[in-house]
C-alpha cells in the first residue's frame, strides 16, 4: 500500500525581524528570501518549496504586519492578511531574544479570527538565549495564546542559523497538512520569477550598512536580462540592467558613495550571488534613480510592482 502524501501552504507571520525569512531559507535549504537586520525587508509573499518523500510544503514568507505610515505599508498589510486567509497552516514566529510585547499580542489577536486553521507557535533565534530564558519564553507564548483564546497546535523552539529543530518543524508541519498531490515539480525551490530574485539580491546588498530611514525608500527593478549576442557558445555572458530607486537626491548619494565606491561594492556582492543563482557569468549594470516619495504615490507604486 502506498504511503500517504501530504501537501499544502504554510504561512510564517510575526512582527518585523522575527526571523521569518531566515527560517524559510533554512527549511528550503537554499536562499530564496532576502534577510536583513532591517525591519520591513520582505515586501511580497515569497514562496519556498520543501520537497520530502512523503509530502511537499509550500512556505509563504510574508512581510511583517506593522502600523502603516505610507500607502506601501497599507498594501503590505493587505497582502499579509489575504495570505493568512488562503493558507492551510499559520506559523507565528516569536524571537526568543526579545520579550513578547504589544506587537506580538496585536498579531495573536489578529490570528484569533482564523480559528479553523492549525496555528503553530515557533520560538525563533533560540541560539541567542540560555535554556532558562527559553523556558520563560515558551511559557509566555502559551500565555499569549490563552489570552486570545488560541490553543497552539504545536509550540516549536528552533534556531534557523544553527539548524536546530528545523527538520522537526518540517515534520510537524507536514503531519498537520491535508493529503494531496505535489503542487510543484521536484527540485524547484521557489515559484519566484528570476527577475524578482535578481532584484531582491540587489536590494539586499544595497540594504547592508545603510541609515535607518533608507531601507523603506529603496526599490529595485530589473530592466532587462539578455544574453550578450557576440559571445561564443562556451563563453556566454548575460547582460543584466537594474534600476535602484530612492526617494530623494540625498539618498542617491548614500547609495552611490564617495566616488562610486558604495555602488561598486553593491554591484560586486550582487553579481556573485546572481551568477550563482542563474549559473552563468553576468555583466551587471546598476543605475540609481530618484522616484520622489514613491511609497505614497499610487502611480509610482504600480510602476515599481506594488
Amino acid at each position: 500500500m502506498s504511503e500517504v502524501f501530504r501537501s499544502g501552504f504554510v504561512c510564517f507571520v510575526g512582527r518585523p525581524n522575527a526571523g521569518k525569512s531566515t527560517l524559510t531559507n533554512a527549511l528550503v535549504g537554499d536562499k530564496i528570501a532576502i534577510t536583513s537586520s532591517r525591519p520591513q525587508t520582505t515586501r511580497h509573499a515569497v514562496r519556498g518549496l520543501v520537497h520530502r518523500p512523503d509530502g511537499q510544503l509550500v512556505l509563504v514568507d510574508t512581510p511583517g504586519l506593522h502600523k502603516p505610515r505610507t500607502l506601501l505599508g497599507e498594501r503590505l498589510n493587505d497582502l499579509v492578511r489575504s495570505t493568512w486567509s488562503e493558507v492551510d497552516i499559520v506559523g507565528m514566529c516569536f524571537p526568543a531574544d526579545q520579550r513578547i510585547g504589544p506587537g506580538d499580542r496585536f498579531l495573536v489577536r489578529e490570528l484569533s479570527s482564523l480559528r479553523r486553521k492549525p496555528m503553530f507557535a515557533i520560538a525563533t533565534k533560540t541560539d541567542l538565549v540560555s535554556p532558562e530564558r527559553l523556558a520563560q519564553h515558551l511559557q509566555a507564548i502559551v500565555q499569549a495564546g490563552q489570552d486570545e483564546g488560541i490553543e497552539w497546535a504545536q509550540i516549536v523552539p528552533v534556531s534557523a542559523v544553527a539548524g536546530e529543530q528545523v527538520e522537526l518543524l518540517a515534520d510537524l508541519l507536514l503531519d498537520a497538512l491535508p493529503e494531496g498531490p505535489a503542487f510543484y515539480p521536484e527540485g524547484q525551490l521557489t515559484d519566484e520569477p528570476e527577475e524578482t530574485l535578481v532584484a531582491e539580491i540587489v536590494r539586499e546588498a544595497a540594504l547592508e550598512g545603510v541609515h535607518d530611514e533608507l531601507p523603506h525608500s529603496l526599490a529595485v527593478t530589473v530592466e532587462e536580462m539578455v544574453p550578450r549576442e557576440d559571445r561564443p557558445a562556451d563563453k556566454p555572458l548575460l547582460d543584466v540592467r537594474v534600476n535602484v530607486y530612492v526617494e530623494r537626491d540625498s539618498q542617491k548619494g548614500i547609495i552611490i558613495g564617495k566616488k562610486g565606491a558604495r555602488l561598486r561594492e553593491i554591484g560586486a556582492t550582487s553579481r556573485q550571488q546572481i551568477e550563482r543563482l542563474l549559473g552563468t557569468p553576468v555583466y551587471l549594470d546598476l543605475h540609481v534613480k530618484v522616484a520622489k516619495d514613491w511609497q505614497r504615490d499610487p502611480k509610482q507604486l504600480r510602476k515599481l510592482g506594488f
